[in-house]
C-alpha cells in the first residue's frame, strides 16, 4: 500500500488536479475531468484512510474535526507542492478529497482569461465577485488578480481563505494571507478585523452568509477593493443572490448599497479542451455601468441580462457568446457548447440545429 507521500506525489506525476481516497476503492486520481484509478493499487480501508487524515492533523483539529464531522485545511508534499483538503465523513467512515494547487500562479495569459478582468484587478475601490460551480477557476482567477496587483502597484492586500491555496511572495505589495481555523475564526470576523489593519484590496474566499456578505459590501462601500466568490452561474443570478440574503426590511438598503459598490461579476464555466489537454474558460462579464446600476437600485434585475446583451462596447459578455467562441475556434465540441449554455433552444438554433441533442 503506498503512503499518503508517494500518493500526493503520484498526482503531480499525472498531472492530475484531484486525488480522492475513499474507504473500498482504490485512490482515484482526475486527470482532465475524468476520475479513475491508476495502476494496480489495492481498495484502501477504513483504518487506512483515517490514517492518512490523522497524520495531516494535530490533535486539537483532529477533535475539532470529529466533532463537525468535516473540514478544510491545506497540506504539502515531500517536493513543496501544495494541496488544499477536504477530510469529512460518509457512511460512518472517512473519505478524504485533495486539490492540486501550483505553486505558481498562473497570469490571465496563461488561463486564456479576457483581458478585461485586469482591469477590474486595476480598480481603486468596490467589489468585483467572480462566480460559478465548484473547480470551475474561480479561485484561480482571483490568485492571478491577486498577483498582478502585487506586480503592479504598492497595496497593502490581505486574503481571508479557506485554505490558503497559492501562496504569494511580495513584490511591490505587501501581502498577508491568513487561513480559516489557524489565523481567523471566520470570514465576517477576518473582515471586521481587516478594516483596522490599512487595507487597499482584501481577498474574502467566498461571500457565503449575511454576516460575511455584509461585511464585504461594508468594506467595499467604505473605499477598499473587495474581491470575492459566489456559486451562482450568471450575473443576474449572482445580484439576486446577494439581495437574496438578507431580510426584507433591509431589501432597499442593500440594493442602494449593492448598486453603489458592486463594479463587476465575472462568471466562469470550465471546459476540457477538445483540441489538446488542459481546459478552457467561457467568462460571462458584467460590468457595473449605469444602466445595470438602475436595475440594481429600482429592483429590475432581470432586465441586467438584456444589457449584458447589447453592450459589448463596455466590455460585457453574456455567457452563451462565450462559449460559442470557444467552439468556434475549435477548443469545445458543439455537444459541450449545448450542454453548457443558459439558453439551449436559442444555441442550438445559432448553430443550425433544428433540436437539442
Amino acid at each position: 500500500m503506498p503512503t499518503l507521500p508517494e500518493l500526493l506525489e503520484k498526482t503531480l506525476e499525472l498531472g492530475a488536479s484531484d486525488l480522492h481516497l475513499v474507504p473500498d476503492l482504490p485512490p482515484l486520481f482526475r486527470v482532465s475531468t475524468e476520475l479513475a484509478p491508476v495502476g494496480e493499487c489495492p481498495p484502501l480501508t477504513a483504518a487506512e484512510v483515517e490514517g492518512f487524515a490523522r497524520q495531516m492533523l494535530d490533535e486539537h483539529r483532529w477533535g475539532q474535526f470529529l466533532e463537525r464531522r468535516d473540514m478544510d485545511f491545506s497540506t504539502t508534499a515531500p517536493s513543496g507542492a501544495r494541496f488544499r483538503v477536504n477530510a469529512h465523513f460518509q457512511r460512518g467512515v472517512v473519505a478524504i478529497a485533495f486539490r492540486a494547487v501550483s505553486s505558481k500562479v498562473p497570469t490571465f495569459q496563461r488561463l486564456n482569461l479576457p483581458e478585461v478582468i485586469e482591469n477590474f484587478a486595476r480598480l481603486p475601490r468596490g467589489l468585483v465577485l467572480v462566480t460559478g460551480q465548484t473547480g470551475h477557476g474561480k479561485s484561480t482567477t482571483l490568485a492571478s488578480m491577486i498577483q498582478l496587483i502585487n506586480e503592479t502597484s504598492s497595496r497593502h492586500i490581505i486574503t481571508l481563505e479557506d485554505p490558503v491555496e497559492y501562496e504569494f511572495r511580495n513584490v511591490k505589495s505587501v501581502i498577508e494571507q491568513r487561513e480559516l481555523g489557524s489565523d481567523v475564526p471566520t470570514f465576517a470576523s477576518g473582515l471586521r478585523h481587516a478594516l483596522r489593519q490599512d487595507p487597499d484590496v482584501i481577498l474574502v474566499g467566498e461571500m457565503r452568509d449575511l454576516e460575511t456578505t455584509s461585511a464585504a459590501i461594508t468594506a467595499a462601500e467604505t473605499g477598499h477593493l473587495v474581491l470575492s466568490t459566489m456559486h451562482t452561474q450568471s450575473a443576474a443570478q449572482t445580484v439576486e443572490r446577494i439581495l437574496d440574503i438578507y431580510p426584507g426590511d433591509q431589501q432597499n438598503q442593500i440594493r442602494a448599497m449593492l448598486a453603489n459598490t458592486l463594479q463587476a461579476v465575472v462568471s466562469m464555466a470550465l471546459f476540457k479542451r477538445a483540441d489538446g489537454p488542459g481546459m478552457a474558460p467561457a467568462c460571462e462579464i458584467m460590468v457595473c455601468n449605469a444602466a445595470v446600476r438602475n436595475c440594481i437600485r429600482t429592483n429590475r434585475v432581470h432586465e441586467i441580462a438584456n444589457i449584458i446583451q447589447t453592450s459589448a462596447s463596455a466590455g460585457m459578455v453574456p455567457l452563451d457568446d462565450a462559449i460559442k467562441g470557444l467552439l468556434y475556434t475549435g477548443k469545445i465540441t458543439r455537444a459541450q457548447a449545448l450542454a453548457a449554455a443558459s439558453k439551449s433552444d436559442r444555441m442550438a438554433a445559432a448553430l443550425g440545429l433544428k433540436e437539442v441533442a
